[in-house]
């Protein structure tokens, strides 16, 4: 099994994906989604929310099908509420459940490492949801990786070089979950640095 990862500035993009990954077969239970939840897009209809608890997952209606009806939402240190489901969430809250501050970014950093992901490229995807982003994660068999790839890519994923790179730029070096979450005006305007130009 090989772990394929993709980080998207915008929800739809990534919520694409997913259904284009259970689409090819990979099994929803196979798939998680991590969503900055800073402009309150998805609402919990009062349900308890992680947000409010500081830990775990509160119930949400997600999307169409599969894995995107079983969104929850969380609170991550440094990033603030998220929209999240499947197996990386489940893995983040495991760790976090009585833990002190901090730990549910160690969770999601520690899931992803856990799962092959390199740690300087889990940091790397914390900031990419700490900034607005939506991170789409999938367990895959090696022979479906490729594919698997190419999916995340074709739906407008964020080039994980060119966008760590503009974070080092910036003066980033890794994910500091002691920083203030971003808002959702910092996120749009985070979205325009990137936007690009409508092709003529």
């Amino acid at each position: 099994m090989k772990t394929i990862t993709g980080l998207f500035d915008d929800y739809t993009d990534a919520s694409s994906a997913v259904s284009a990954l259970e689409a090819t077969g990979v099994p929803s239970n196979d798939i998680s989604i991590v969503s900055n939840n800073a402009d309150d897009r998805h609402s919990t209809n009062g349900a308890a929310t992680g947000a409010e608890s500081g830990a775990g997952l509160g119930a949400v209606v997600g999307g169409a099908g599969g894995l995107l009806t079983g969104l929850g939402i969380m609170a991550i240190p440094g990033v603030g509420p998220v929209v999240a489901a499947g197996w990386l969430a489940a893995t983040a809250v495991g760790a976090v459940a009585g833990a002190v501050a901090g730990g549910a970014a160690g969770g999601l950093i520690g899931a992803l490492t856990g799962s092959g992901v390199s740690e300087d490229d889990a940091n790397f995807y914390a900031e990419g949801v700490r900034r607005g982003g939506t991170l789409v994660t999938a367990r895959v068999d090696d022979a479906l990786a490729p594919e698997a790839s190419a999916i995340l890519k074709r739906s407008n994923w964020v080039d994980p070089a060119e966008r760590k790179a503009a974070y080092n730029e910036q003066g980033w070096t890794r994910f500091d979950d002691t920083l203030d979450p971003y808002g959702p005006e910092q996120i749009e305007q985070e979205r325009d640095r990137y936007r690009r130009p409508p092709t003529a």
